[in-house]
């Protein structure tokens, strides 16, 4: 970790209301609306925080600085009572952890468990490549849950795991490099990936799978942080991208057709190398926001909200418009709350509404909220 990037990690709730921060002192909750400070406890360094949803179950994994936090202990905290619930032990430092009102989700570097949250029990074991960023991505809808992780180490292949039926559901060959990031909509229905060329994202529908989108982030490589697609509450109509080059990028679904539809099917699809081909995609991303995070510094961004604007008419042609919230965090530790405005003419302005300092204190953040 760099001195730039002052928290160990950060991560949204399944329904992009509140999110944590993990730093080496101990975690912060906030929430969403104003990004001010709900909850936190300074037990020593934490790598992880999962929330469920907005409840009082907080699953804890400890960063390995202070023997009583364990890389490879998984804690179960009720943030109400004080108390700890239940302690899982492992054998190896847990990656990643995910869960929702059913199912909880440990992964390690080469194998991820699934539990049944009521009770604990064991329900099944993955064996897995080796992932040792604990990349995954997961589906937090009960009736259509999902686990994506990586099925390859050489390529961008991905499994995508029935977390209900506790099954294999596919395989996605979605990249010829490695996987940098994945997301999963909240409804299961769509999954994004990005490898660790970082210059393409593509969108695959999962239930038969094949590819809908493919989205070019940009030209030269970086590194992909985070995937999100939005908002949780409806089927997905946007992707959102943040990179080690500063920018977010923004991309619609549901005003797109399926670029495979647009692609050449003659000779010249034929004797160009796939890699060239992808190179010539054209670019659907709707709205860039440069330079707006600090480059090189890992982020992670979220869709929180999307509404349809009024529709304006200019020269007698109908314009659509799109309101979309999108919320950042920094590893610096910023909180930054954004509205774009999503067109289909060439006009697509944005604002920055709010930014706070994550590490100050509560009324030092209350102020911030309002420097404009």
């Amino acid at each position: 970790m760099t001195s730039q990037q002052r928290l160990l990690n950060a991560s949204f709730n399944q329904d992009n209301s509140c999110f944590s921060i993990c730093t080496r002192d101990g975690y912060k909750i906030f929430n969403c609306e104003g990004g001010n400070e709900c909850y936190h406890r300074d037990d020593g360094a934490i790598n992880i925080v999962e929330m469920l949803y907005s409840t009082s179950l907080l699953a804890i994994v400890g960063a390995g600085e202070q023997p009583a936090l364990s890389p490879r202990r998984l804690c179960l905290f009720n943030t109400e009572t004080g108390t700890f619930l239940k302690k899982l032990n492992f054998v190896t430092a847990i990656l990643a952890i995910r869960l929702n009102r059913k199912r909880l989700v440990v992964v390690l570097e080469e194998s991820t468990y699934i539990y049944d949250l009521s009770n604990l029990s064991i329900l099944d074991s993955i064996d897995t490549v080796p992932n040792p960023k604990g990349l995954c991505a997961f589906s937090p809808k009960e009736d259509n849950c999902y686990l994506a992780l990586p099925a390859s180490t050489d390529k961008g292949v991905v499994l995508i795991y029935n977390v209900n039926e506790l099954h294999s559901h596919c395989q996605i060959n979605a990249h010829k490099s490695p996987l940098a990031a994945m997301a999963l909509s909240s409804d299961g229905s769509y999954i994004a990936t990005a490898s660790e060329q970082g210059t393409v994202i593509r969108v695959y529908l999962v239930s038969q799978p094949s590819e809908k989108f493919t989205f070019r982030r940009g030209t030269y490589p970086a590194a992909i942080y985070s995937l999100s697609l939005g908002p949780p509450s409806h089927l997905p109509r946007l992707l959102v991208a943040t990179s080690s080059s500063g920018s977010v990028h923004v991309f619609t679904l549901g005003l797109m057709t399926a670029d495979r539809n647009k692609r050449s099917t003659g000779l010249l699809a034929t004797v160009i190398p796939t890699s060239l081909n992808d190179a010539l995609e054209p670019s659907y991303h709707h709205v860039v926001l440069h330079n707006v995070l600090p480059a090189g510094v890992k982020s992670r961004a979220i869709i929180c909200n999307v509404e349809e604007a009024s529709m304006v008419k200019v020269m007698g042609l109908t314009t659509n418009t799109l309101r979309v919230r999108i919320l950042s965090i920094t590893y610096n530790g910023y909180f930054n709350d954004y509205s774009v405005i999503i067109a289909d003419d060439n006009k697509r302005p944005w604002n920055l509404e709010r930014e706070c300092n994550l590490l100050a204190s509560p009324s030092e953040q209350i102020s911030a909220n309002f420097v404009k």
